[in-house]
């Protein structure tokens, strides 16, 4: 009779199972990347091309997946309610988290809670220009001077109530004390043309839109948003320079998973984003894009969030804009 001794003995020798439930080494599938803008844009291009570096060097497919609209948070929606496996992460624009939530009375995501940060993707500088032909000024100082004096004012362009170009403005004109009217178009291939007919003074603008206009001529840029000054253009001021410090800010864009997912795959996603993003050739392609990559740690993207946040929100106080 077999007796209990003899079956604890036979099990001792059996091999253990652990192995067998541990989980293969991530990633061991198709990485899906979700991106909340629509594609051919430069978000949908920079992260198509860290995703082939990526699919290289880990030896798995990382599948870009459009889901665009509603100012970005459809695609930020799509991420924080994946399965947190770290097998769905995604490009999110800190619109959708410093901005949004001021401008949404309701949103489908918790901005703080329902996201784990994996690395800052990169800035895109604004830009305060004028038309050349019809406002005289070569500095920011000489334009506050010049508007000032005028009885009726100036007019500032932007794509929109809330977006980064119109509280970025708003603040400027603030700052400086200027009587201003906001006046918002469907874009920069909009208020270009309303520029250089001279029916709006001044934008604080995305850069990548106004390169070649600045580089014929047509536009004077006066000061960038960027803590140093832009490499294309060594020999326009920063905010901070020109006596605007509180405007050294502008948009960027995030690498995020959802809330759950392994801190480990985080850790993991954020090394080899920061390794992709070490190429020089990729880093010359953003300059050339009007954007400058960045490569952080988890933490450091995490610091950045929480010390932008109420800077964007005096911002969106001071230009008067109301939740929806």
């Amino acid at each position: 009779m077999t007796t209990r001794r003899t079956l604890l003995a036979a099990a001792g020798s059996l091999p253990l199972a652990a192995p067998a439930l541990a989980q293969a080494p991530w990633p061991n599938r198709p990485v899906r990347v979700i991106v909340g803008f629509p594609p051919g844009g430069s978000l949908d291009v920079m992260t198509r091309l860290a995703c082939e570096q990526m699919q290289t060097r880990l030896g798995q497919p990382f599948v870009v997946e459009t889901r665009s609209g509603a100012s970005g948070n459809i695609g930020a929606e799509a991420i924080a309610r994946a399965a947190p496996d770290g097998y769905t992460v995604g490009t999110v624009s800190m619109h959708n988290l410093l901005i949004n939530p001021l401008l949404f009375r309701q949103l489908p995501y918790n901005a703080e809670r329902d996201f784990a940060w994996i690395s800052a993707m990169w800035d895109l500088p604004n830009v305060a220009v004028v038309p050349a032909q019809h406002v005289p000024a070569r500095t920011l100082a000489e334009f506050v001077t010049w508007a000032k004096a005028r009885p009726q004012g100036v007019s500032y362009g932007s794509s929109g109530v809330g977006t980064t170009i119109h509280l970025s403005g708003a603040y400027l004109m603030a700052q400086a004390g200027i009587r201003a009217e906001h006046i918002t178009f469907r874009g920069a291939a909009q208020t270009i043309p309303a520029m250089l007919g001279g029916d709006i003074q001044i934008a604080v603008d995305n850069l990548a839109s106004y390169v070649s206009v600045i580089q014929e001529g047509r536009m004077r840029a006066l000061a960038v948003t960027t803590p140093e000054r832009w490499p294309g253009l060594p020999d326009v001021p920063t905010m901070a320079e020109s006596g605007f410090a509180g405007l050294s800010y502008g948009p960027w864009h995030l690498w995020a998973g959802p809330a759950a997912m392994p801190r480990e795959i985080a850790e993991r996603l954020s090394q080899e984003i920061r390794t992709a993003f070490a190429n020089p050739a990729l880093q010359q392609r953003a300059i050339g894009m009007g954007a400058r990559l960045l490569g952080t740690t988890p933490a450091q993207l995490a610091e950045r969030l929480a010390r932008e946040r109420p800077i964007w929100a005096e911002m969106v106080r001071i230009s008067g804009a109301q939740p929806e």
